[in-house]
């Protein structure tokens, strides 16, 4: 039987099902060779030779395959389609020549299918080739390339920039991207404009807006009206004045539907609808692979298999109606030139087959396969038909023009099953108008526009407003926006555009940088750390060739020419060694301090900006006498005080007033309580550290808790933790406080090697949980000490709820019995007895506990509010 090798378990089960018992189909589970990460194992002076070395977790499935051999003569290599699959298979032929399971008379083959369905395996089968060669030598290229920039670039990183990790060919561009966003949106100053806007009404009273697009007889760009003076002028101007309507206008409109999936777009569509990021999206997109259900995921390519294309307009006729199918089939064609464009688009490989006729239990696999299927089918479905109507509306005099804008579909065409998302939506005017002649009189609305000045000017907006009198004419306030921070979809896209990468790394290079520490994600948005921006800087001032969008994009393009056999690879390698490992002996001679100061002096703009007080910049804030200068540590660079050790004044480097700045809070006795920020976040601090003291108490912040909260009385009552709840009735002390994960309880038994540890849900626990509720946490954690979750104690009554919500009970602690409502354990009087406690008994003792704890006082007028809109 002919042994034939995939990558994976799963797409090996699906394969064996359709070739049958006449094979053995066997995986490889991904690389199975790679270079070891030591010195030399590309050696540039023997014309780039590679070592490579089989993984301790691949030898064993290496032997599966040389034992397969054994039995049968012939080798099917039908790993992935593209520059990783292609590379996997010579890895493989060579590591099984090389331990002899190979012969002279081994027959080897390499065959590919797009998509593993039977009629797919069946006729690749039936067309065997060789080892595409010249996409080997692209990717021993592309990994020569890897290996040489990190290998020799990351230690050059570690000695100059303490903490700082890696750095890669395409990993530095990418963060680079991310770096220099942040450092615009840091320099961004915001410019103040207005827009204006009047509320008419037709002569059969429907109603419809209109922006002002002409004042003074001049034509307004969007930030011509600059201040509440201009906008007020600007009001006045249009009420005074009598408006008609000067043209109406009705164009017909088109929208065509997007191309079908490549490995990008789907990133970057998952992220925009799902917030799956690019590595989880290619790892949903694999299991569907592998089960057969979309063709292959890693592709640079948006065309169709003619099969596919006709199957596709069957699919949308039988569903939608023919009206739905355009004449002639929809052809799509990549612009970008790479070895991967012949490679199909990602689509179903059945479409008569919709996510519900799949019935999928993944969700996320539900989710990405009903977006494949969609965005297919919509590729081939007829264009949407639109009417665009614009109406003008003049002054007699020329001076004063508003314009309104409307939309109506006429035939929704493909936007009936799909539309792309958008990675930042601007308002469009999509609204339909009401019938409108030109001619007619434009008279202001009896109804007005005085809830949305209400809206613009309610306490916590951001916005000023001005209402005309007849309050149909309103002005906003508006402030231009910096660029916004990058998403995973539009880094992705971003990389796509300047030729940065590939489809099939993307993901890889996202993850890197996040979990090198160089990028955190914070509300799917991509924000760099100081370690990346350090990095950066570093690459920029002393490698600017080797990060630069062009330098990467051209390399790209020259890779592709080896994959096209245009190009000798070890020529490319040779040209570019030679430069970049000068770049590498010339930093290696800098010593820190050069360094440091030549950062120092590119960063200078940015890390000391003019005062407003006119003050040096340089001078620090803290002691009035040192100089500020760039300084490194193994978590980034930062600002640091010159008058060190007298001086402990530190700042992130993205400038005074940033997130982190240490912040004076107050005094207790003779010691100053500090807000900081370091590694793990803001935390409070008892004193500064002093040669003497060189830890001072510090805490950190709670999950929840604000910086912006915080002041020296809540800082203290971080400061005094652990607290001390009681004495536990069988011995020991019972104490309160913060960890790694979370709020908690502590408390060891004299008998017991360890303590015990209970979570609590609510920060605030730490410092309200009394002695009754304590001991029944840590009674439900020893009885389960392996479940994170514990059961509620059974009560000896149920009373009902409580008047201001909440089931109000009778339980048995260890002191006693109480009442239990919500947070509030109340301790019952040793003359009651449990069964004797009414509800109205209850509810006295639990606010009475209540009361001497201050909880309810913040959840009293939530608990009236809610009451009072329900009513």
């Amino acid at each position: 039987m002919p042994v034939v090798v995939v990558e994976s378990p799963a797409k090996a089960k699906t394969i064996n099902k359709y070739l049958g018992p006449d094979y053995t189909v066997l995986a490889s589970y991904g690389h199975v060779r790679d270079l070891p990460p030591k010195d030399g194992s590309v050696d540039p002076d023997h014309e780039f030779l590679m070592t490579w070395e089989v993984g301790t977790d691949s030898r064993k499935h290496v032997k599966a395959i040389a034992d397969a051999l054994k039995d049968d003569n012939a080798l099917i290599l039908a790993t992935d389609p593209d520059r990783e699959g292609e590379a996997i298979s010579w890895h493989l032929q060579e590591a099984l020549t090389k331990r002899r399971s190979i012969k002279k008379d081994t027959a080897v083959s390499r065959v590919t299918f797009n998509a593993i369905t039977k009629d797919a395996v069946t006729k690749a089968m039936q067309n065997p080739r060789e080892v595409d060669m010249p996409l080997v030598e692209a990717y021993l290229a592309r990994r020569a390339l890897d290996y040489l920039v990190g290998f020799n670039l990351s230690p050059v990183l570690w000695r100059k920039l303490p903490g700082a990790k890696s750095a890669g060919r395409v990993q530095s561009v990418c963060l680079r991207l991310i770096v220099e966003r942040e450092m615009e949106i840091e320099a961004f100053k915001p410019v103040e404009y207005w827009s204006v806007k009047a509320l008419f009404e037709t002569p059969r009273g429907q109603t419809y807006e209109a922006r002002l697009v002409t004042l003074a007889g001049k034509k307004l760009d969007k930030h011509d009206i600059a201040n509440a003076t201009q906008a007020e002028l600007a009001v006045q101007a249009i009420t005074s004045r009598a408006l008609s309507v000067t043209s109406v206008e009705a164009k017909p409109a088109a929208r065509n539907p997007s191309a079908p999936f490549m490995t990008s777009t789907l990133q970057q569509e998952a992220s925009r609808k799902f917030g799956m990021g690019a590595r989880h999206a290619m790892q949903v997109a694999q299991r569907l692979y592998e089960a057969g259900h979309i063709t292959y995921m890693r592709t640079d390519g948006i065309d169709m298999a003619p099969e596919a294309v006709a199957a596709t307009r069957d699919a949308i006729k039988d569903r939608f109606g023919a009206e739905y199918v355009p004449d002639s089939p929809r052809m799509y064609k990549n612009k970008a030139k790479n070895a991967q464009e012949a490679h199909e688009c990602i689509r179903p490989t059945d479409m008569s087959k919709d996510a519900a006729a799949l019935k999928l239990s993944d969700d996320d696999q539900r989710k990405l396969y009903d977006l494949i299927w969609k965005r297919t089918i919509a590729c081939q479905m007829a264009a949407a038909r639109l009417e665009r109507t614009t109406v003008e509306i003049g002054s007699d005099d020329g001076q004063v023009g508003l314009r309104a804008t409307g939309q109506v579909v006429l035939f929704d065409g493909f936007m009936r099953v799909y539309e792309e998302g958008r990675d930042d939506v601007e308002d469009e005017d999509d609204k339909r108008l009401p019938q409108i002649m030109q001619g007619d009189p434009a008279r202001f609305a009896k109804t007005t526009l005085k809830d949305q000045f209400d809206k613009a000017t309610a306490d916590g907006a951001d916005k000023k407003a001005i209402l005309s009198d007849n309050e149909a004419v309103l002005a906003l306030q508006h402030h231009t926006q910096p660029p916004p921070r990058y998403t995973e979809a539009t880094l992705v896209k971003r990389m796509e555009e300047l030729g940065i990468g590939r489809p099939s790394t993307y993901a890889s290079i996202v993850t890197t940088i996040q979990d090198r520490g160089y990028v955190r994600k914070d509300k799917n948005r991509l924000i760099p750390e100081e370690k990346g921006r350090i990095v950066t800087i570093f690459l920029l001032n002393f490698f600017r060739q080797y990060v630069g969008y062009e330098f990467t994009a051209n390399l790209e393009e020259q890779l592709d020419e080896v994959s096209d056999g245009a190009r000798d690879y070890k020529d490319l390698l040779s040209k570019f060694w030679r430069d970049f490992s000068a770049a590498i002996a010339e930093t290696s001679e800098l010593r820190i301090s050069e360094v440091l100061d030549k950062l120092d002096e590119a960063l200078a703009p940015q890390l000391y900006p003019p005062r407003e007080d006119g003050s040096d910049p340089r001078i620090c804030p803290k002691c009035g006498v040192g100089r500020l200068h760039l300084k490194t540590s193994r978590t980034g660079g930062f600002v640091g005080c010159g008058n060190y050790p007298e001086c402990n004044y530190t700042r992130p480097i993205a400038g005074e007033g940033a997130e982190g700045e240490e912040r004076l809070l107050g005094l207790d006795g003779e010691d100053e309580i500090w807000l900081k920020s370091g590694r793990f976040g803001p935390y409070v601090q008892r004193g500064e550290a002093t040669p003497e003291n060189k830890k001072p108490p510090r805490a950190s912040l709670p999950k929840g808790w604000s910086k912006d909260d915080m002041d020296l009385e809540k800082a203290l009552t971080l400061l005094s933790l652990p607290r001390e709840i009681g004495e536990h009735p069988e011995g020991g002390m019972i104490g309160a406080n913060f960890g790694r994960f979370g709020p908690y309880i502590m408390h060891q038994l004299p008998d017991e090697a360890k303590p015990v540890y209970a979570n609590l849900k609510d920060p605030n626990d730490v410092f309200e949980i009394g002695m009754n509720r304590a001991v029944e946490l840590l009674a439900e954690k020893r009885a389960n000490p392996g479940r994170r979750g514990r059961a509620a104690a059974k009560p000896l009554k149920e009373l009902g709820e409580h008047p201001d919500g909440g089931a109000i009970q009778v339980l048995d602690g260890r002191y006693g019995p109480y009442v239990k409502w919500e947070k509030v354990n109340a301790t019952l009087p040793k003359d009651i007895k449990p069964e004797d406690v009414t509800l109205e008994m209850a509810v006295e003792l639990a606010n009475e506990k209540a009361a001497k704890k201050g909880t309810r006082k913040k959840a009293a007028p939530k608990k009236k509010a809610t009451k009072k809109k329900a009513g």
